[in-house]
């Protein structure tokens, strides 16, 4: 019988969704934080609960030969990167081995996948940053929260953040100490300033920078502005941004614009994109480009089709379909990522996309009842995937194809699973890594009326 604070010899296996070792004591799963596929360790048994316990480490006895040194000093606290101790192959291994457990134990399908699509360099990809700030012995800390708490790690520089946010992050520190600024805290509700977001142009080189602030204005603006604009002569939007609400959620819904335009540029596929502060644009563009490859090939367009773009964003694979398609229908719920995308086809010359924000499970049936009928849907959908009703939506429609993109392969399985009870057989299922070491995977799937 396992006991809670007991030592324990175990072989890491596998890893949760979480990012884990999983092992096993006498046949019971025990989830261990910072251990990896291969890893031999002693373990304490922290929780016991029915069916699996988390455990501690504290030895490890022999290392996998998977595991890497990391290449970050904030890894063990922060809660960002999960796997950046285990070899980018192993990585890869594990994702292609992620995907096609989920999808045939969620989805019930058993489908030969793709091979994955890795990077060549995966560090310094990501084009956002969402940064947190508090205080610390009086001092600001401006980083990313603990792994499982609101305690904040204080970064200097993130390893798979553009290096402009190390700069940035300095910039803003001194501003904050010589104006004696006051930092939020959750707890009173007190305190002006929460959230440092950064936005970066992989291609345009263009930077934004967002304030999240728990009231009207900062002081000495005029000085922030100054400062920032000649050591980072590339920012080309600040905005501050009101939320004085008591929530989880970064931004609130009213901006400012403190310097420059309310967007920011940035080049994907030959096309360009305007990127306002609350626009969804995928993180990683150099994958990205490679991810709409696959949507492009799959959709295998001939040219006198109608295509839905369901979740359209800004417009990002609604303008690379209207390139082949005859017609392009964008629906998206965010109002002013709808009027990004609006804009984003007057930028590219593009005529034959129209966008709409309404929620897609009442513009469907609607579009359905206009005698629409698209040959092929996309669907990219946040993480907990589409509601029923939008697939039952999109199933009204009998579309020939349906191209789904997934940032989870649990939700991705289910909703696979529906829709394959629906008619349609899935073709193709392509892993694209667009977060390296993290356990968060990008998937395409191609699937076809039957």
């Amino acid at each position: 019988m396992l006991k809670e604070q007991e030592i324990y010899t175990v072989t890491i296996e596998d890893l949760t969704h979480q990012g884990e070792g999983v092992g096993k004591v006498e046949g019971f799963p025990l989830f261990v934080q910072g251990t990896i596929p291969g890893d031999l360790a002693k373990v304490r048994m922290d929780k016991k609960r029915k069916n699996f316990g988390h455990a501690s480490l504290v030895e490890l006895i022999k290392p996998s030969e998977d595991r890497v040194e990391s290449v970050c000093p904030y890894h063990h606290h922060c809660g960002g990167c999960q796997t950046l101790t285990l070899s980018y192959e192993a990585q890869l291994k594990y994702k292609d081995k992620k995907v096609r457990d989920t999808i045939q134990r969620i989805g019930k399908i058993n489908k030969e996948i793709r091979p994955i699509l890795g990077m060549k360099e995966p560090y310094r990809y990501r084009n956002k940053a969402q940064f947190p700030i508090g205080l610390e012995e009086g001092e600001a800390v401006i980083g990313f929260f603990q792994r499982g708490s609101h305690d904040i790690v204080s970064i200097d520089d993130c390893k798979i953040q553009h290096p402009f946010n190390k700069e940035i992050i300095k910039t803003l520190k001194k501003y904050i100490r010589e104006n004696k600024v006051s930092i939020y805290n959750e707890k009173t509700e007190k305190g002006l300033l929460r959230h440092l977001v950064t936005k970066v142009g992989f291609q345009s080189e263009e930077q934004m920078i967002i304030l999240v602030i728990n009231g009207e204005s900062l002081p000495k603006e005029k000085e922030l502005i100054d400062r920032i604009t000649q050591a980072f002569p590339r920012v080309k939007s600040i905005v501050i941004n009101k939320n004085t609400k008591k929530t989880n959620v970064i931004m609130g819904s009213k901006n400012r614009v403190l310097y420059g335009q309310e967007y920011m540029v940035d080049t994907l596929c030959n096309l360009e994109f305007q990127i306002s502060p609350h626009a969804f644009y995928q993180v990683n563009p150099i994958q990205t480009e490679i991810l709409y490859e696959q949507v492009v090939e799959m959709t295998a367009l001939e040219g006198n089709e109608t295509v839905l773009d369901v979740y359209c964003g800004i417009g990002t694979i609604s303008l690379l379909m209207a390139r082949t398609a005859e017609k392009v229908i964008g629906v998206e719920n965010v109002e002013a990522a709808v009027q990004d995308a609006k804009i984003n086809a007057k930028r590219n010359h593009i005529t034959n996309a129209e966008f709409h924000a309404a929620d897609a499970e009442v513009f469907i049936p609607e579009l359905a009842l206009q005698k629409a009928k698209p040959e092929v849907v996309v669907v990219d959908p946040p993480r907990k995937g589409c509601d029923e009703a939008v697939l039952e939506a999109i199933v009204t429609l009998s579309p020939q194809k349906i191209v789904y993109v997934s940032c989870n392969p649990s939700t991705l399985a289910r909703d696979l699973k529906y829709l394959d009870n629906k008619g349609y057989q899935v073709e193709i299922i392509q892993p694209v890594d667009l977060f390296p070491n993290t356990v968060h995977v990008e998937c395409v799937v191609l699937m076809s009326r039957v």
